[in-house]
């Protein structure tokens, strides 16, 4: 008798257990802005729609004002790598957008596959896929926790952020090709673009953005957040000034349009495609969709952080976001889907314009080290070429002529490097990684620095620049390093589940992904080193 109700008991919670399966959203959509400065949520705060785009999400949404990126270099590729694997360029191999590969002894692009062949194209600009990848991503363990029923669609002009983000078992990927002004994929997602697709590109929308140009929303002169236009701190890459023509580009250069915020116009169309011809979010298997906005990124390098250009493609991309939202509440209803935004880096400030207003600041040229010291190299050890380059702020050497050649001393070359970069006045810190535990160096720098480092794929020797100071850029801007300017990102959460609120506790990128893992209930990716938002996840 017992060992039946016992039984009876079992049948009914097992049962009832199957009847009721784990509540999750329709679609998770995850928006990462790239170069986006955590503070471009306040600066242009008074010019944001009211019920628009940016103050919808942080009004109704949960804001965490204090994230961080957890590592160097602060780059697109890594960004978006850290958001959606949770784990860091150690674990995960994606050091930069572009690393020297000491085995292979070449230069290799973070999502480069010469095994995979264009699909949509008949340029190169397909033969992409995450082969460099070394873990999951938060998209991937989606798949499988859902025996792969699940739909995972990447979408960004820059094929790194739409393939990086889907991660290895996506249903597609796609980016823009700049060739062609068509939005293509590659072979390790599909043989042929599905026929939407086709249709979208025939509609050939770039050209009709280039044909209205680009003004600002407003008046130039109420642009009192930014330096005048027309000055000397931006490359002047679509001519002198508002307003822009660019009907001349119609049918001619479809590459332009990437730094207007026109690029942002395009990559909200074609999401709008993708929910809508994929059915995402239409039924009770999570989709998800992870959308990167690369136009912020292109404006910010040509025309700098401080420029009218970067603040009419704010005011511009709150419009987006308030048409993606709007969208989504009719296709798959409020509160229905899970929304994030954040950012894979943030931006410094143009270092002519910071020293015009007395803050100390700097430009770099590399080359000029790199070949002062093959020079002085040559000349003390009669072998030329020994510092193959300077990339991801680390000083790559050349190790098989080193190793190979019994009258040189790895050690002593290192030392020699480390001593001559050391008196260069952009130089706060450097020295040998192998040194890096017991190099005197703030703990919070230090870390970064270790995860960002995996041996295959990183210099021997890590410089450490003084704040503001950056390789290059004259005009606009760059980034890459530590500092706050670089590494302090937006993160917002929004919709299925969200409590409308805010924290100022300190939260890195990694914890994104461990987050949606919570709120989803599926395990993490494989290489996560993050934890759980848990005023958000509760």
């Amino acid at each position: 008798m017992k060992k039946y109700f016992a039984g009876v008991i079992l049948f009914f919670v097992v049962h009832k257990g199957y009847s009721q399966p784990v509540q999750r959203p329709k679609l998770v959509v995850g928006i990462v802005v790239d170069q986006m400065r955590w503070d471009f949520l306040y600066r242009f705060d008074n010019r944001y729609s009211a019920s628009g785009g940016f103050k919808r999400l942080m009004n109704k949404g949960f804001n965490c004002n204090n994230t961080l990126i957890n590592y160097t270099p602060t780059y697109t590729a890594c960004g978006h790598a850290g958001i959606y694997t949770g784990s860091v360029p150690s674990i995960h191999g994606i050091t930069g957008n572009n690393w020297y590969d000491n085995e292979k002894q070449q230069y290799v692009y973070c999502t480069d596959d010469t095994s995979v062949a264009t699909v949509g194209s008949t340029t190169v600009a397909g033969k992409m896929s995450p082969v460099n990848m070394f873990t999951t991503t938060i998209c991937d363990e989606l798949k499988l926790a859902t025996n792969l029923r699940s739909k995972v669609i990447g979408i960004s002009l820059k094929d790194r952020g739409g393939i990086l983000a889907a991660g290895h078992s996506a249903n597609a990927a796609y980016w823009y090709d700049s060739k062609t002004g068509d939005w293509i994929t590659s072979s390790h997602y599909m043989k042929e673009l599905p026929g939407w697709v086709n249709d979208f590109n025939k509609q050939k929308l770039v050209d009709k953005y280039y044909m209205q140009g680009w003004n600002t929303l407003y008046p130039v002169n109420t642009y009192t957040q930014s330096t005048p236009d027309e000055n000397k701190y931006e490359a002047n890459i679509l001519g002198k000034g508002f307003p822009y023509t660019l009907s001349s580009l119609a049918g001619k250069n479809y590459n332009p349009i990437v730094a207007t915020p026109f690029g942002n116009t395009l990559t909200t169309q074609f999401s709008k495609a993708a929910i809508e011809q994929e059915q995402l979010g239409e039924d009770s298997i999570t989709d998800f969709l992870a959308i990167s906005y690369s136009s912020t990124d292109y404006v910010g390098h040509s025309f700098g952080p401080n420029s009218i250009e970067a603040e009419d493609t704010y005011l511009r991309l709150d419009m987006e976001l308030a048409e993606l939202l709007d969208y989504l509440d009719s296709k798959v209803g409020k509160y229905q889907y899970l929304f994030f935004l954040s950012a894979d880096h943030g931006a410094a400030h143009n270092s002519k314009f910071l020293k015009d207003n007395k803050i100390p600041a700097g430009n770099i040229d590399v080359s000029k080290w790199i070949g002062n010291m093959n020079t002085a190299l040559k000349e003390k050890y009669k072998e030329p070429n020994l510092v193959i380059s300077i990339i991801n702020f680390q000083v790559v050497l050349n190790l098989p002529v080193i190793e190979a050649n019994s009258k040189l001393n790895l050690d002593e070359i290192k030392a020699w490097v480390v001593q001559f970069l050391s008196k260069q006045e952009a130089i706060s810190n450097v020295f040998s990684m192998d040194q890096l535990q017991t190099t005197v160096l703030d703990s919070t720098i230090k870390k970064m620095i270790a995860n960002g480092y995996y041996k295959k794929r990183s210099g021997q020797i890590q410089l450490v620049y003084k704040p503001q100071w950056m390789e290059g850029f004259e005009t606009g801007t760059t980034h890459g390093l530590w500092n706050p300017y670089d590494a302090h990102i937006p993160l917002i959460w929004y919709g299925w589940h969200i409590q409308p609120g805010s924290a100022n506790r300190q939260i890195y990128i990694t914890d994104i992904a461990a987050t949606l893992a919570a709120l989803l209930k599926i395990q993490v990716p494989n290489g996560s080193i993050g934890k759980v938002i848990t005023e958000i996840a509760r």
